[in-house]
């Protein structure tokens, strides 16, 4: 119960920060570096349900990210379907295919299981890039409709920063609950050792299964939410490199974390912002990034800091 109460001030004391972020700052360049870091964070915060919590690697997310962009893109400017009934086919068809995928995918484990959702990547990018008279090809998939409700448009960035936070602080309660819930416990029982899980009574396939499911249906909407922020999107978007930065994101935040996602989003977005001379090295220095925080802070950036915290706060007392 106390856990509880801490998460839910923890989310009230972040919709309080978001909103008044979202009201203050004026500059255009900086709110829509603040939505991007949004829908960076509920990737992030997808995989890290998936292999934080479940334990299971994905290295080809980024193709349900890739899914619900390119289904939601294709429904509403080719066939002239509105978003918000494109959004839900869109999460379908993520789901149903992470659903198909899973089954044989999910029995794999280790580095085969890395090395298949890594071709299953690899396949759907390109399907993005050759499929050209559907998706535009290579030169990407343009005119993409803005969202609307009724004479309401989120066609500027203040409102569509509302919406994207919204959404994020949602997913960050209903992951709460998940994780505390008897799922939860299931998860992180599978995560510390499988066989052990299924000893005790954990249908471990299922379980996986569902979190798998779950992951691709929030990349799906984060996909979504960015086809209609820049209303244009190509297959470079959703390549191999973009799983791996997401990956990232998970591992430089800190695994099974909730708040580590937003951190690891957070940081991988804003970086490439500050190192725009250096962008031909820029997976050199996510690489190098990586392995810093790997061996001073393999639990992640937020574990780290609050051990650091801890640890001085216990100093100071003696």
């Amino acid at each position: 119960m106390i856990r509880t109460d801490k998460h839910l001030i923890a989310c009230f004391v972040f919709a309080a920060a978001a909103t008044a972020t979202g009201l203050l700052v004026e500059n255009a360049y900086y709110l829509q570096v603040m939505i991007f870091i949004g829908i960076n964070t509920l990737l992030a915060l997808s995989l890290n349900m998936l292999m934080g919590y479940a334990g299971q690697i994905s290295l080809g997310h980024a193709a349900f990210y890739g899914i619900g962009a390119y289904t939601t893109a294709i429904l509403s400017t080719t066939y002239n379907i509105s978003p918000w009934l494109a959004l839900p086919a869109a999460v379908f068809t993520a789901m149903a295919i992470a659903y198909f995928v899973g089954r044989p995918t999910l029995r794999l484990t280790g580095y085969y299981l890395a090395m298949g959702t890594l071709g299953f990547g690899i396949i759907v990018n390109i399907i993005f890039r050759e499929w050209r008279s559907v998706t535009g090809g290579a030169s990407g998939f343009v005119g993409i409709p803005p969202l609307e409700i009724g004479s309401f448009a989120f066609d500027t960035d203040r409102r569509y920063f509302f919406l994207v936070w919204g959404v994020v602080l949602f997913f960050f309660i209903i992951c709460r609950r998940i994780i505390d819930s008897r799922v939860g416990r299931a998860l992180r029982a599978i995560h510390d050792g499988e066989h052990a899980a299924a000893a005790v009574g954990v249908d471990t396939a299922k379980m996986k299964l569902k979190i798998f499911v779950l992951s691709a249906a929030m990349a799906s909407l984060a996909g979504f939410l960015y086809a209609h922020q820049i209303f244009f999107i190509s297959p470079g978007t959703f390549s191999f490199l973009a799983s791996i930065r997401i990956v990232t994101m998970v591992v430089i935040g800190g695994m099974a974390s909730i708040w580590g996602s937003l951190l690891g989003a957070s940081l991988l977005t804003l970086l490439p912002e500050w190192l725009h001379a250096f962008a031909d090295y820029e997976m050199m220095i996510y690489g190098l990034v990586l392995m810093l925080v790997m061996i001073f802070l393999p639990q992640g950036l937020t574990r780290g800091i609050l051990d650091i915290y801890e640890n001085s706060r216990k100093k100071n007392d003696k």
